[in-house]
């Protein structure tokens, strides 16, 4: 993203202080990681309420009380983050002041320093044009802006396409132990990551960072453009004078745009959207807040 050391680490410093001053302010107060996850060990029953995860239900209890319980979970003392970083050539795309890039590392950063602020461990897999390459999980904040540092400095404008399926294998052979799993991607992709994250979702906490800029949900008019895809290097001439040409592209574009939303929903993840055009850390606080306000209302009701 950045040529020299230097700059790059400016941009992280900058970052850095956005996390923990922005975000600190937004969401007022301390709390665990990015979202409330649940533990791994199993503690005690208690009645279902509207909300909870029925994968928790204790079919045991269920059964002998005629009721619906789940069993709730002791948090573990250190929470696991495994970030799948999507570095593919279709993100070095962007119409604003940003490119969907910065997105990713803006994400990556809020992420990283909000899970390992308490002593977690985080870990990553960077999802490059050569394929998916792995970082171990480890503690520290010199281990998180190592992460940071190979996410800003990734090759860009090589061609080829990516495959997210293949990172989503490789982040579950390496995240044994269940815990917090974050893709960061535009989801722009071949189709075949739908399975692989419904499985990874029944063992983890999966959260859906998705990046997208405005121009890929509709078209200006602008008169003739050469479109081209970073991924394959092919090259297609548009013309957005006709009104024709921009519905078409537009109603395109919600409809794929849907059926990513679907398929998260399908997996159970959570999702949160971050555009180019947008305030990132105002999108990313309300997420947590959403989710801080949805727990506190099921423990209120039991």
């Amino acid at each position: 993203m950045l040529g020299d050391s230097a700059s790059t680490r400016e941009l992280l410093r900058r970052l850095h202080l956005d996390v923990h001053m922005r975000l600190d302010g937004l969401l007022h107060g301390d709390y665990r990681g990015l979202v409330p996850g649940h533990g791994s060990e199993p503690g005690e029953t208690r009645e279902y309420a509207p909300g909870d995860d029925v994968r928790r239900i204790d079919w045991n209890v269920t059964a002998r009380l005629q009721t619906p319980y789940v069993r709730e979970s002791i948090a573990d003392r250190e929470l696991e983050t495994t970030m799948l970083i999507d570095l593919s050539p279709s993100v070095d795309f962007g119409t604003t002041s940003q490119e969907k890039r910065d997105l990713v590392l803006a994400a990556t950063a809020a992420v990283g320093m909000l899970t390992a602020r308490v002593g977690n461990r985080v870990g990553a897999v960077l999802l490059e044009a050569d394929g998916p390459h792995g970082i171990p999980s480890r503690q520290g904040t010199t281990h998180l802006m190592g992460i940071l540092h190979r996410v800003a400095t990734a090759p860009r404008g090589t061609q080829g396409s990516t495959e997210l399926a293949a990172g989503l294998h490789l982040v579950a052979s390496r995240a044994r132990r269940r815990g917090l799993v974050v893709v960061i991607s535009d989801f722009l992709t071949p189709q075949g990551w739908q399975p692989p994250l419904r499985r990874l979702a029944t063992r983890h906490d999966v959260l859906a960072v998705e990046v997208l800029d405005p121009r890929e949900l509709d078209l200006p008019d602008v008169g003739v453009i050469a479109l081209t895809d970073p991924e394959t290097g092919a090259t297609r001439e548009v013309d957005t004078r006709r009104a024709g040409v921009r519905d078409g592209y537009a109603a395109a574009a919600r409809a794929q745009r849907a059926g990513i939303a679907n398929a998260l929903g399908e997996a159970r993840a959570g999702h949160v959207q971050l555009r180019t055009d947008e305030d990132w850390l105002l999108a990313l606080a309300r997420y947590v807040l959403t989710k801080r306000k949805h727990r506190d209302a099921v423990r209120k009701a039991q």
